[in-house]
């Protein structure tokens, strides 16, 4: 019996990049949401401040962290009375300072301990959650702490590309839905900046002034396509979702065939041709028995503000046209390219809880897939992501290829606050 279980003890550290087990994500671990999905799935561990009474108590007492959230307060109060048409002079007063950002770290660390509750935050959250675990080689402490200074840098982010106009990683997909130029436009910022003061005047915690201001400005640009279709466990792929623990996983070849999403050019047309032509492929393999599940993955993309969901419409085409049944496909709404195709792929089976060690199928037009496989895309996954999602595996044929899933995929993307 050891050699096997040392294989598997192999094979769990190396999809996991824990080397100590008790320091590995938990597949059981269930996300808090918070307020918003948009905001837990940006900035998770301000929601595990927010959220858990134990953690914000701490937080708020403390008079150097106190002391910060009333000078942020202070600075909506004085924003609206003096910057006037100076938008950039408001939105510089929301962001976090490098020196903040310093400072706070600091004090996090020195009010962590083992045995209180910033240690059983990331005992008990970060460590499981997955959600910051390219930090897995940091002590708990300076974990605490790196975590803090990536959810403060996308604030930044979310208020530099949706406040500042700033470019964003894909300009012609995600930039601001305005023109900072306008004339107009300080009046749009100084509307905002006031309703952020008025609701949350007397904030308490640190970073709350600086977190709300980040979401106004999605909300205005009608940016909340991280939250789309959510909770989906409970929506669109609760047919799915209900069926997995009834599977006999030994029949099954592959965990899930991932069909990654082709907008269309026009904002008339709901899917495109290459999503229509990609579904068919998968439903081949489906229907061969290959998997008990397709994964449709695609955002509202192409084009830019587009109301059309790629998951969403090919998923409409599985069933309404190729009779694939609702309760094998499971949609993925949010990815934005084909880096974030694989990658939200493996979020979902592993939160689903679907079987992690087994290889999982790309079924996708010639092209593609061998794009998927190439030395570039890897390249492109870390450039972007900072690491790669999957291991490939065999290639079947020119549409099809293997993947394994890789749980470095659980990592929050700080400057993709659409798809984070």
């Amino acid at each position: 019996m050891t050699k096997p279980l040392t294989f598997f003890l192999v094979l769990l550290i190396n999809m996991t990049g824990f080397a100590q087990i008790g320091q590995a994500p938990r597949q059981d671990y269930q996300l808090i949401t918070g307020n918003s999905f948009i905001q837990s799935k940006n900035w998770y561990l301000l929601t595990l401040f927010e959220s858990l009474p134990e953690v914000k108590s701490l937080l708020e007492k403390d008079s150097e962290l106190a002391a910060i959230a009333g000078s942020k307060s202070m600075n909506l109060e004085a924003s609206v009375k003096e910057c006037k048409s100076d938008f950039l002079c408001y939105t510089g007063k929301m962001k976090f300072s490098a020196q903040e950002i310093d400072a706070i770290g600091a004090r996090l660390e020195v009010l962590y301990s083992e045995n209180n509750a910033l240690g059983k935050l990331v005992k008990q959250h970060l460590i499981p959650s997955g959600t910051y675990i390219l930090l897995k080689d940091q002590s708990e402490k300076v974990l605490l702490r790196k975590a803090w200074e990536q959810d403060a840098r996308g604030v930044n982010h979310a208020i530099e590309v949706y406040a500042e106009g700033k470019k964003p990683n894909y300009p012609a997909i995600d930039s601001i839905e305005f023109k900072t130029t306008d004339r107009s436009y300080p009046v749009l910022v100084y509307d905002a900046t006031d309703i952020v003061r008025q609701e949350k005047k007397g904030a308490k915690l640190f970073f709350g002034p600086s977190m709300y201001y980040a979401l106004q400005f999605l909300e205005v640009n009608e940016r909340h396509e991280a939250a789309d279709y959510e909770p989906m466990v409970s929506t669109v792929n609760k047919a799915a979702v209900d069926r997995v623990k009834r599977i006999d996983w030994n029949k099954f070849k592959y965990t899930l065939i991932l069909v990654p999403g082709a907008g269309p050019d026009t904002y008339d047309r709901a899917l495109s041709e290459g999503g229509m032509l990609r579904c068919r492929v998968a439903a081949l393999r489906y229907f061969e028995g290959l998997a008990p599940y397709i994964l449709v993955s695609g955002g509202r993309v192409h084009p830019f503000k587009t109301k059309y969901s790629e998951a969403f419409e090919m998923k409409k085409f599985l069933m309404e046209t190729l009779k694939v049944p609702e309760n094998a496909i499971i949609m993925d709404p949010h990815a934005r390219h084909t880096t974030t195709n694989m990658r939200n792929a493996v979020r979902l089976l592993y939160r689903y809880g679907m079987p992690v060690e087994k290889p999982c199928l790309v079924s996708t037009m010639r092209s593609q897939s061998f794009s998927i496989s190439s030395d570039a895309f890897v390249s492109r996954c870390m450039r972007e992501m900072n690491y790669v999602p999957y291991k490939l595996g065999k290639r079947l044929s020119d549409t099809d290829v293997e993947f394994y899933p890789v749980l470095d995929a659980l990592h929050i993307d700080a400057d993709e606050p659409l798809d984070p």
